[in-house]
C-alpha cells in the first residue's frame, strides 16, 4: 500500500481541506434530516443506529423512483458481494443524480472492495461536497486514513463523526484506539 500512497496525497490533502472548510455543517432551512441530527445529540446508544438509518434512508431518496431503484439495486448488489453490479447501478444513479451523496458513498464502498482506492476516495470527496454531514463518507474517509497510516488525520475525522453521532460505537472505539496509539498527543 505504501507505494500507492504518494499518488493519493494530493487527493487526501484536498479532501482534508474541504472537510476543514465545510464542517460543522449548518442545517439548512427545510432540511429533512436536521431534526434527526438534533435527536442524535441526546440519543442513547440503542437509539443511535435507528436514527442513523433514518437519515441514510432520507439521503437515499432522490425524488425519482427510477433513480431510487438504481440506488436500492446497487445497495443490494453490494450486500450480495457483487461489486461490479453495484458499481454499474450506482454509476447509473450518479449519472442522473450527481448530487445524491448516498449513491457516491455506496459506490465508494464498492470501489474500495474492488481494490479501486482512488475512485473510492473521489466518491467520498464528492459525497462530502454534496452533504458535509454524511457520517458514512466520514467513516470511510477515516478508515482509509488509518489504512494509509495517517493516525492524526484519521483521529480528527473520527472526531467529526462523533460530533454528528456521539453514541456511535464504531467511532468511539476508533477514537479510543487512535488516542492510545497517539499517546495522548493533541490534534
Amino acid at each position: 500500500m505504501g507505494a500507492r500512497l504518494p499518488s493519493f496525497k494530493p487527493v487526501l490533502t484536498a479532501l482534508a481541506a474541504a472537510l476543514a472548510l465545510s464542517l460543522p455543517a449548518q442545517a439548512q432551512e427545510g432540511d429533512p434530516v436536521a431534526p434527526l441530527f438534533e435527536a442524535l445529540q441526546s440519543a442513547s446508544p440503542e437509539q443511535t443506529p435507528q436514527l442513523a438509518a433514518e437519515i441514510r434512508e432520507t439521503w437515499s431518496r432522490s425524488g425519482s423512483a427510477a433513480i431510487d431503484l438504481l440506488v436500492e439495486r446497487g445497495r443490494e448488489a453490494l450486500g450480495a458481494g457483487d461489486r461490479q453490479e453495484a458499481i454499474e447501478h450506482l454509476t447509473a444513479a450518479i449519472d442522473h443524480a450527481p448530487d445524491l451523496a448516498e449513491a457516491h458513498v455506496l459506490r465508494a464502498n464498492a470501489y474500495y472492495l474492488a481494490g479501486l482506492t482512488g475512485p473510492a476516495i473521489e466518491d467520498l470527496r464528492a459525497a462530502l461536497a454534496h452533504e458535509p454531514r454524511h457520517f458514512g463518507a466520514l467513516q470511510g474517509f477515516a478508515a482509509l486514513l488509518e489504512e494509509m497510516e495517517r493516525p492524526e488525520a484519521a483521529r480528527e475525522v473520527w472526531g467529526r463523526v462523533l460530533a454528528l453521532l456521539p453514541q456511535d460505537a464504531q467511532a468511539r472505539e476508533a477514537a479510543r484506539r487512535l488516542d492510545i496509539m497517539l499517546g495522548g498527543r493533541t490534534l
